[in-house]
């Protein structure tokens, strides 16, 4: 009895750990201790590491530290990419060995031994296609396309030029300071595909995360029912009841079923639970990336309005406050000859917040949810148009 719930714990400060790592930043988790333990692993504990390895090793150490720290995260390096082959590789060599001789079984049939090879198929040619695929490079030879292409809104984006490339920087386009390039339409900088994610690799690198959600969701599904086969062509839940008298009831019946398959079916088990962690987290990141592209919005572009509308917010305060001080220092003085007012009258009147004026978002990208997907399907670039675009 002592094991399920042991798993089950040791499951839910995993799911915590990555879950806080991956989405600790995200604004439904601000100020909660996901946030907290998101800012311990990516700052904190790196820093106590630091200090730990300059006490023990010495400060040649430390430097041999900060030198990998920047090949990993400030150079183009594939590491996060052999990564990602070795956990599909080993997970599917895995669920190879261990699962498909249960198919076929009593509630799967012998076609999902290929449907799963077609799966993997599709998933890496998609990582092939993000990876290695241009994302928008924008040269000297482009530049005034898409500096027409996408018009500057004044707010987050002005017309400037690029400090490393020394052409002007089109709207919504940013310089990689890890690729060392101007993209266009740029996302991000994603380390699993060691690629920039921009106007030409969006839907790429959607379709990789969407796939990879399904394909979890119906691995983890297919091993649910592999399981379920297993204890009705077994009939341990018969055996239960009739010869150890079990009670016929979920909450009777559970722990002594958990316990059988812990004991019989433990990969099983374990896989599930990876693949059903899995799909959480790609469906947050695809839930996400859906609404960016349904909005013409980018990762870069909802960070900057983020800053954006913060920064408003207190310009627009702080002129209220100075409006409302205003306001009351001329009442008084009006007021000064006049009776003082009743003490418990002043005491029970609240003071009145000064209005701040809203701060609204105007994304002039938006040009409605079809125009959104199929500008982020069929790019501005590679359009028949595009090329007759000049700047003016």
């Amino acid at each position: 009895m002592e094991v399920p719930w042991l798993l089950v714990a040791h499951g839910s400060v995993t799911a915590l750990v990555v879950v806080s790592f991956l989405c600790g930043q995200w604004p439904i988790f601000e100020g909660t201790f996901v946030q907290s333990i998101n800012h311990f692993l990516n700052f904190g504990a790196y820093h106590y590491l630091l200090r730990f390895v300059q006490a023990v090793c010495g400060n040649g150490a430390k430097d041999l530290v900060l030198g990998v720290e920047q090949y990993c995260c400030d150079r183009p390096n594939p590491i996060l990419q052999v990564f990602y082959v070795a956990i599909i590789g080993v997970t599917y060599f895995i669920i190879v060995q261990t699962s498909f001789e249960y198919i076929p079984g009593y509630y799967v049939s012998g076609w999902h031994r290929y449907l799963s090879i077609v799966a993997v198929a599709v998933g890496a040619i998609l990582f092939v296609l993000t990876s290695f695929s241009d994302p928008g490079t924008i040269t000297a030879e482009n530049v005034s396309q898409y500096v027409s292409a996408y018009p500057y809104d004044n707010v987050i984006f002005v017309e400037k030029e690029c400090s490393t490339c020394k052409i002007p920087r089109p709207a919504r386009a940013k310089h990689c300071r890890i690729c060392d390039k101007c993209v266009a339409r740029f996302d991000h900088h994603c380390g699993w595909m060691n690629n920039c994610i921009g106007e030409k690799n969006t839907r790429y690198f959607v379709a990789f995360l969407v796939w990879h959600f399904l394909i979890c969701v119906y691995g983890a599904l297919v091993i649910g029912f592999i399981l379920a086969g297993e204890l009705k062509e077994r009939k341990v839940i018969y055996i239960l009841t009739a010869y150890y008298g079990i009670e016929n009831s979920f909450s009777g019946l559970f722990p002594h079923v958990a316990q059988w398959l812990l004991a019989v079916h433990n990969t099983q088990i374990l896989l599930s639970v990876f693949l059903a962690i899995l799909a959480l987290l790609l469906g947050g990141f695809c839930a996400y990336h859906a609404h960016l592209c349904l909005t013409n919005t980018t990762t870069n572009e909802s960070f900057k309005w983020q800053d954006y509308i913060m920064w408003m917010k207190k310009e627009n305060e702080a002129k209220a406050n100075a409006a409302a001080l205003k306001a009351s220092m001329g009442s008084a003085n009006s007021d000064a000859h006049k009776a003082p007012p009743s003490k418990w009258r002043a005491f029970f009147v609240r003071s009145r917040r000064p209005s701040v004026e809203p701060v609204v978002k105007n994304n002039i990208y938006d040009r409605g949810m079809i125009r959104n997907m199929c500008e982020v399907i069929v790019p501005l670039s590679e359009r028949k148009s595009f090329s007759h675009r000049k700047s003016d």
